[in-house]
């Protein structure tokens, strides 16, 4: 039975990112269904939600370290937290975590592992770690991925789309947006993190054209990331840092997104991203880049607007385009909402999980 069961989490760390996001729905889905959760990670922010909710953590070295010593530390720390636990469930939430979940010797462990992004690489690696596992691919792309390049037997695949939990309609007051709103300014987002993935030089590029034709638009970013200060140095060297806004981190993206007129995706790889899904939450509409998952949540057209990735013309024509045809705009966000409700739903995302759990 469900109820018995110990589950283990192994993630790469309990910081800011749309994978330990995940990772935190599950903990709140599956913890009044099973005996207890136990995560492993490198550490974060999110150990303090962990620890509000009774889950224990354990600081494991960075799964993702090719250093000898880093490599069996995490074999031994896991086998041991597998052990000192009575772990029966080990659930990976990164390609080097299945990899280590591939040392337990036990019959009666069932592997299961997460899969957000598409890979094109270790193909020797990938299979070794995903052995014998059961494997939940957050869309239809990634899913392909895994049988037409790795050639993982489609049996062990079952499809899982991210989601969000629905937003409760009560806005907070920020004061840096509401400035720009009393300012009759139209306020643009981005989340993610200010990373090479998710493509922010090309947002800022493309904002500076857009003010050219719009000089009333304020672009928010909203993350942290390695590459910040190179971003505020773009936003300078372009001319525009006056209409560049970096938030920083923010623990309540949709309560930011519901004060923006939309949003935009720039990223140029994905796997199933969440920024689509917390927008459309609060219906709000998404210009994406047409790369990977995107396109499964984003009807180009229908609920909101695909460019191709580092085309920097074509986001800012969009961005006008929006800008100037608030009527279609309109359309395109109740549409939104609909496919959030239709589609991506919490409570859609939840029943998947606990049905699929129920089979161990």
């Amino acid at each position: 039975m469900l109820k018995d069961k110990n589950v283990l989490f192994i993630v790469r760390t309990m910081g800011l990112g749309g994978t330990e996001n995940v990772v935190l729905q599950l903990c709140e889905i599956l913890k009044n269904h099973v005996n207890k959760i136990v995560v492993c990670s490198s550490g974060g922010v999110h150990e303090v939600f962990l620890k509000e909710n009774g889950i224990k953590h354990y600081t494991i070295p960075d799964i993702a370290s090719k250093k000898p010593c880093d490599i069996v530390n995490c074999i031994l720390n896991i086998k041991r937290i597998v052990k000192d636990e009575k772990i029966n469930i080990i659930h990976s939430h990164h390609r080097m975590a299945a990899f280590y979940a591939q040392f337990i010797n036990c019959n009666n462990i069932v592997k299961i592992a997460s899969v957000h992004n598409t890979f094109f690489d270790k193909k020797i690696l990938t299979r070794f770690a995903y052995k014998n596992t059961q494997i939940i691919p957050v869309g239809n792309v990634v899913s392909d991925n895994l049988k037409n390049f790795y050639g993982i037997d489609s049996t062990m695949i079952h499809i899982i789309h991210n989601s969000v939990k629905p937003f409760n309609g009560l806005q907070k007051h920020i004061r840096i947006l509401n400035d720009a709103r009393s300012s009759g300014k139209a306020l643009v987002g981005n989340i993610g993190r200010l990373s090479e993935q998710k493509g922010m030089s090309y947002f800022i590029r493309a904002a500076q054209i857009v003010l050219q034709k719009h000089s009333n638009v304020v672009f928010f970013l909203v993350g942290e990331g390695k590459l910040k200060e190179s971003l505020i140095q773009l936003a300078e060297e372009k001319g525009i840092s006056k209409n560049i806004v970096f938030m920083g981190y923010r623990d309540d993206i949709q309560n930011v997104i519901s004060q923006m007129d939309f949003v935009v995706l720039s990223s140029l790889w994905e796997g199933l991203p969440l920024t689509p899904i917390e927008a459309f939450s609060v219906g709000r509409t998404v210009i994406g880049t047409r790369v990977d998952g995107t396109p499964e949540i984003i009807s180009d057209g229908i609920n909101g607007y695909l460019v191709e990735p580092r085309n920097v013309k074509e986001l800012a024509s969009k961005i006008c385009y929006l800008l100037e045809h608030q009527e279609i705009k309109q359309e395109l966000e109740k549409n939104a909402m609909k496919t959030y409700l239709e589609k991506f739903s919490f409570e859609r995302m939840s029943l998947k999980y606990l049905t699929f759990y129920q089979n161990f």
